[in-house]
């Protein structure tokens, strides 16, 4: 893939690129069966993130490296779980397959589509919106929608405070109050919050090595972004609730490289040791619906008088500022909203709205966070302060759509990707297979330590550093 196209790339994303960067991006697009350029996109976000992470290890004295990036490697890191394999089966009892009727797109009365999504725990209240009962069949969730109007319906979920929304354009995206308020924004922002004085690097001989990283997140893209930190050497603890039990897929495979911890917020003695935690950390993960945890005394201009030096990395879905920088979303709904949903179903038979091949916000947005993450940490080595680094899953579909929608997906050539992938043994999980970082760097190749382990596995401290 040629240089230019990468810088291009990045430009697009409102995003500086050194002039000197010694990378290579190796293959060419189309690679996913979508006709947008989603390998262009992971790779840049790859390239991105070993820029930050070299720009780290010169700061600590290391000199320059070469960048190589495997587009196909890249594009399959956009659906990593799906590599995961758990090799020994009787290690990890098999988990229920959770019914997923009120997830998915569907046709209303009006012509339009509706992206349904249940999120943990909206299911209820959808199905009571839609007049149905707590366990409906798919047949009768289609039936109920199809007798509303797709913005009607939207704005029922919104005034319910649940998941759920209209399949837009990307031109209806362009003039949407909440399109409009993105425009102009990078795909990821980093900006000062507070003062305090430039602080080093700890010692180590990794770029991330010594950096405390509280992950307080759960799937899929804020887990990607302290998952990229650690394949750097930071020491990263997942922090869940005590209610939470991580043994899915998507748990085990954002897991790798972490240890893992249970805090109960609502206890006092829960909240003093996550702020203990929060206190000598240098970054801080987290990706609640805006307002959630400034509401616990967890918000950025807290965290950074609790900590002053602090890089506080937010995640959502639909951005930070704007009429929508409150509601829940995912995957599926940043798609959904932006564009990409129906410009995916022009290029099929049916015309009819889909998903992109994989999950391109949210492991895009996972790692254009720790990029944000890298560059604020070199920030405040060079110049102090503390730091907020701010991504969202539309920020990204944005970004994604600027790049292009012409590729034919008839063309697409994915490649044989169990090159990609390696083997590890863990305590709780038995061997599992694993998709390895989508980066190589000449002098310091990323890598996770740490096999995965299930909540509660860790005590909430840190390392010795």
């Amino acid at each position: 893939m040629r240089r230019s196209r990468i810088e291009r790339a990045v430009a697009l994303a409102g995003l500086e690129f050194p002039d000197a960067v010694d990378f290579e991006v190796v293959g060419e697009e189309p690679v996913l069966r979508s006709p947008h350029h989603l390998a262009t996109g992971a790779a840049t976000a790859r390239v991105l993130t070993g820029v930050a992470a070299d720009a780290l290890w010169r700061t600590r004295g290391g000199a320059p490296q070469s960048l190589v990036v495997d587009a196909r490697h890249a594009a399959a890191a956009l659906s990593s779980y799906s590599h995961l394999r758990l090799l020994d089966r009787a290690a990890v009892p098999p988990e229920p397959v959770p019914r997923r009727v009120l997830v998915g797109i569907v046709a209303a009365r009006d012509g339009r589509y509706v992206q349904l999504h249940s999120s943990f725990n909206d299911g209820p209240t959808i199905a009571d919106e839609l007049g149905l009962g707590p366990e409906p069949s798919r047949e009768e969730v289609e039936a109920a929608v199809a007798g509303r109007d797709a913005f009607e319906l939207e704005a029922s979920f919104i005034r319910r405070r649940v998941c759920g929304g209209v399949v837009m354009s990307k031109e209806e995206w362009a003039g949407h109050p909440q399109g409009r308020a993105l425009e102009g924004w990078p795909a990821v922002r980093v900006t000062r919050i507070g003062d305090a004085p430039p602080e080093p690097l700890p010692e180590g001989d990794r770029p991330t090595s010594g950096v405390r990283v509280v992950d307080l997140t759960r799937v899929l893209a804020g887990p990607t972004c302290a998952k990229t930190l650690a394949e750097h050497g930071a020491d990263v603890l997942h922090v869940t609730a005590p209610h939470l039990d991580r043994r899915g897929p998507f748990d085990i495979e954002t897991g790798i490289g972490k240890r893992q911890t249970s805090i109960d917020l609502n206890d006092p003695a829960g909240a003093e040791t996550m702020h203990a935690l929060l206190a000598e950390a240098d970054v801080f993960s987290q990706g609640y619906r805006l307002g959630t945890l400034a509401r616990r005394g967890l918000g950025p201009e807290a965290v950074a008088e609790l900590r002053p030096g602090i890089v506080y990395v937010s995640e959502n879905c639909y951005g930070h500022v704007g009429p929508w920088r409150e509601r829940p979303g995912w995957e599926q709904l940043g798609q959904a909203a932006t564009g990409m949903s129906m410009r995916e179903g022009m290029s099929s038979p049916s015309g009819v709205p889909r998903l992109a091949p994989a999950a391109v916000n949210d492991y895009t947005t996972g790692f254009l966070a720790a990029y944000g993450a890298m560059v604020a940490l070199a920030r405040r080595a060079s110049e102090g302060g503390s730091w907020h680094v701010q991504a969202s899953l539309s920020q990204t579909c944005m970004w994604y759509q600027r790049l292009g929608d012409d590729n034919d997906p008839e063309r697409a050539d994915p490649g044989d990707t169990g090159a990609f992938v390696a083997e590890m043994d863990t305590p709780a999980f038995g061997r599992i297979a694993y998709l390895t970082p989508a980066l190589s760097m000449s002098q310091t190749p990323p890598r996770w330590d740490l096999p995965p382990a299930p909540s509660g596995a860790h005590e909430p401290v840190w390392l010795p550093r």
